[in-house]
């Protein structure tokens, strides 16, 4: 299963985190920002430039300290068509570093749409007598509150195709308590869908035990954390909310089990945004970057010890 890759991808670099590629324009150094409107004027093509060659040289300064990256999807969404062409590039290329490509798509249809989008995401699409790749993402996150029928598909690509995805449990905003904590019958809301996420992954566990379906939980809500580590053991967790939302080290280690696997936090804008607290205006975003990712990576490691 492909959770397995990424596990191994975190052995080998001892480090369990996800660098994010949140970026919009405003978040794109000063310099890169104005070669593309140099060339192309004030329009959403310079604006995709801009972001693909941003993202990039975040992806050369990271590829050998973190093991993945998440590009979320609606950022490139925001530039239309041209957005859409620089995120598949940078799916492209961040695979050719050999980093594991978590697409943050969080969809949530079902039927023959679930299952488009699953074939865009995570498999091909068949133009004649060919079986051509889409996005080919290693993984997705999506959204089961429609139930199973959201979630099949995706799982049907996942085990055919040696991918996997996240579905929301626990999320990080604030505002998740209004759905997520209300009771249903004698569990919380986001307690039954940690137990639906286990239930419908059942039998593609890995060489680690892990599932082809994870699960997200945020950092925000460390007590939620050690709770759902315990309930779920063969859920592999994705953990936003780290860094800018708050999480902090001492909260994600209960993600983890007792080998410090089976979890991967993210963090975006404190890795990405970086350069913006350096004074250099943007010059030093690869080393600001990578010297964020660094230390994410130095504090988990005092509380978590990978095996």
């Amino acid at each position: 299963m492909s959770f397995d890759v990424l596990q191994d991808k975190i052995k080998a670099k001892k480090n369990p985190t996800v660098a994010g590629m949140d970026a919009r324009v405003e978040h794109v150094p000063p310099s890169i920002l104005k070669k593309h409107m140099d060339r192309h004027g004030q329009t959403l093509e310079a604006a995709a430039g801009a972001v693909l060659e941003f993202d990039k040289g975040l992806i050369d300064a990271l590829a050998d300290v973190v093991p993945a990256v998440k590009p979320q999807s609606a950022y490139f969404e925001m530039l239309g068509w041209r957005g859409m062409k620089a995120l598949e590039e940078v799916v492209a290329y961040a695979k050719e570093k050999d980093l594991f490509v978590i697409a943050d798509v969080k969809r949530g249809d079902i039927g023959t749409t679930a299952a488009a989008y699953s074939q865009a995401w995570l498999g091909t699409t068949q133009v004649g007598d060919a079986s051509c790749p889409v996005f080919d993402a290693d993984c997705v996150t999506l959204n089961g509150y429609m139930g199973s029928d959201s979630i099949k598909p995706f799982l049907n690509d996942c085990t055919q195709r040696d991918k996997c995805a996240f579905v929301l449990a626990k999320t990080s905003n604030p505002s998740s308590m209004e759905l997520q904590d209300i009771v249903a019958g004698d569990r919380l809301v986001y307690t039954v869908m940690g137990d639906l996420i286990q239930r419908w992954g059942q039998g593609t566990e890995g060489k680690y035990h892990y599932q082809a379906l994870g699960a997200v939980v945020g950092a925000t809500h460390p007590s939620v954390l050690k709770e759902l580590r315990y309930r779920l053991d063969k859920v592999f967790f994705l953990v936003p909310g780290y860094g800018a939302q708050g999480g902090t080290a001492a909260d994600v280690r209960y993600a983890f089990d007792e080998l410090g696997r089976g979890a991967v936090v993210n963090a975006s804008r404190s890795i990405m945004c970086a350069w913006q607290k350096t004074g250099k205006d943007g010059a030093d975003y690869q080393e600001a970057a990578r010297a964020a990712a660094e230390q994410m990576r130095d504090e988990i490691r005092q509380y978590v010890q990978i095996l």
